[in-house]
């Protein structure tokens, strides 16, 4: 055996030894086997430490993974599995030089808590497996086994045999899928896709009013980020702009409707849609002042200037000069919501109808744009500006344009969660936001609707259903991000590169162009 696949087996090891020393100092080795208890039905109070066999499992699942990554793809098989048990009990050996600096403190006495506050004599027992000494012998046997058997698994699922199997599996699928559609009748097949809308339709207007008000809460917070998603892709995905400075248009739609819809500071009470279509025409009006000077930067620097709007945004509202206008820190209160009909909106089912809609009518939007020739523009302008502009396309123009239309987007939402929660203040609108928003894009997929709302669902519904890991929801962040990056860079649901026929330049006659002239 040479030395490439012992190398790569130490570092493997030692990278989830340095996972899992991280996790147990930041005290989120007891979240994750809460989360592991959860799992298996036992729910565990908020506080409480889970029962010391779930540590053991979250171990084990490590020096699993520890195994299946170190076993390659290919190679002999008797060497990828002595890489994947070599990896484990590097994994368990960096864990146990780990483990004795954890009884030498626990022995001595030590405040762990003056140094690493989130650590105690019993988070460390607990790391230990309530062993002691003992525990390091424990954590060598557990990764090294749970190595070996991680890397035979990984072994057999890639194995020849089972590839193959699975290609005849997906292979009957596929054709009994085909059988089926040519079986069924022209009417059906002709209409069937709208007779899912309506079965979804249906679902959507009856699983709000069976669904608790706290499940209504979540639902609609992912959906009003699905809306904000799907903006920000229009900016990021599609015309390829790094905009870092979102939450500015938030802010802009948020603090139109508190203004024209709240008793104070104004005492303005115009209504709900009339407040709504001035956020949405206020965040228009930023992105067109903030972008017609900067429409020539791009990249980082594009990020810089955006982000600096966004934080001056915040800082703004939040500084005493603008109390009289907006609220100061203290925000603007007691905001209105939207009354349809004589009837006004006064439960959480009533918003979610509302965002479900306002979702319908971003994606609508979404699709008409990016298969029009303005959304060809913009992803010839993401590809190559340069090629884009020899073609005769306005970069300034369409980048322009792209930031407008997003921002159009983070309006709505920004009105829409004002009325919602009845109030709006500078913390609501942080550079988190702008964050959270751009890596429910990233990690669900640039470009793709289904992917946006997965991301969505992933890094804002979880969190909240999940309230163990709300205090590392910063950490998840950016582990999700760095996994996202390694094992799957183009989102949980990438979308499909466009692709325009031949033909379909000589039936339409058209070229993207600035004057729209069309071809011979």
């Amino acid at each position: 055996m040479n030395n490439h696949p012992i190398r790569e087996s130490f570092q493997k090891g030692m990278v989830f030894a340095i996972i899992v020393i991280f996790m147990m100092m930041t005290g989120f080795h007891m979240i994750a086997a809460t989360l592991v208890s959860k799992i298996f039905g036992v729910y565990v109070l908020r506080g409480s430490i889970p029962d010391v066999r779930f540590m053991g499992y979250v171990h084990i699942l490590f020096g699993f993974w520890s195994g299946w990554s170190a076993s390659g793809k290919t190679g002999k098989t008797p060497a990828r599995i002595f890489q994947g048990f070599a990896a484990g009990l590097i994994t368990g050996g960096f864990i146990a030089l780990f483990d004795l600096l954890l009884n030498f403190l626990i022995l001595s006495g030590t405040d762990i808590r003056e140094y690493l506050s989130a650590l105690s004599i019993e988070s460390m027992d607990y790391f230990l497996l309530n062993l002691r000494q003992t525990g390091i012998l424990a954590h060598l046997g557990i990764y090294a086994t749970a190595g070996l058997v991680g890397s035979t698994i990984a072994i057999f699922l890639r194995s020849e045999s089972v590839q193959h199997m699975w290609q005849n599996l997906k292979s009957s699928i596929s054709n009994f899928t085909t059988q089926i559609n040519e079986a069924l009748p022209m009417f059906v097949r002709k209409y069937g896709k709208y007779l899912i809308y309506l079965v979804l339709l249906a679902a959507l207007v009856i699983l709000p009013t069976k669904w608790g008000s706290y499940m209504n809460f979540v639902i609609g917070l992912v959906g009003l980020y699905v809306i904000a998603g799907i903006g920000l892709n229009i900016i990021v995905g599609l015309s390829g702009q790094l905009a870092l400075g979102y939450a500015a248009f938030f802010a802009m739609g948020a603090y139109s409707v508190g203004i024209f819809n709240a008793p104070e500071p104004h005492h303005l009470m115009w209504g709900f849609w009339p407040a709504i279509v001035i956020a949405v025409l206020m965040a228009i009006v930023a992105a067109f002042v903030l972008g017609v000077p900067i429409m020539r930067l791009r990249g980082d620097y594009l990020a810089i200037v955006t982000l600096g709007f966004g934080e001056i945004i915040r800082i703004l509202l939040k500084s005493d000069l603008l109390t009289n206008f907006t609220g100061g820190p203290r925000g603007i209160h007691a905001i209105q919501g939207p009354t349809l009909f004589g009837k006004p909106f006064t439960s959480d089912i009533d918003y979610v109808y509302l965002i479900f809609a306002g979702v319908a009518l971003s994606i609508f939007i979404y699709n008409r744009l990016q298969d029009s020739r303005t959304g060809r523009a913009w992803l010839a302008i993401k590809e190559d500006p340069i090629a884009a502009q020899a073609t005769g396309i306005n970069l300034q123009k369409y980048k322009l344009l792209a930031l407008v239309i997003g921002a159009a987007f983070a309006g709505l939402v920004g009105g829409i969660s004002a009325a919602r929660n009845q109030f709006t203040g500078p913390n609501d609108h942080s550079l988190m936001v702008s964050i959270n928003v751009l890596s429910l894009v990233i990690v669900g997929g640039v470009n793709s609707i289904p992917g946006i709302i997965l991301g969505a669902f992933t890094l804002k519904g979880l969190p909240e259903i999940l309230r163990e890991v709300e205090n590392y929801r910063q950490l998840a962040f950016g582990a999700l991000l760095i996994v996202m990056m390694l094992m799957r860079p183009d989102g949980l649901w990438p979308s499909s590169r466009p692709q325009m026929e031949k033909g379909d330049c000589s039936q339409n006659g058209e070229n993207i162009t600035n004057d729209g002239g069309k071809n011979a």
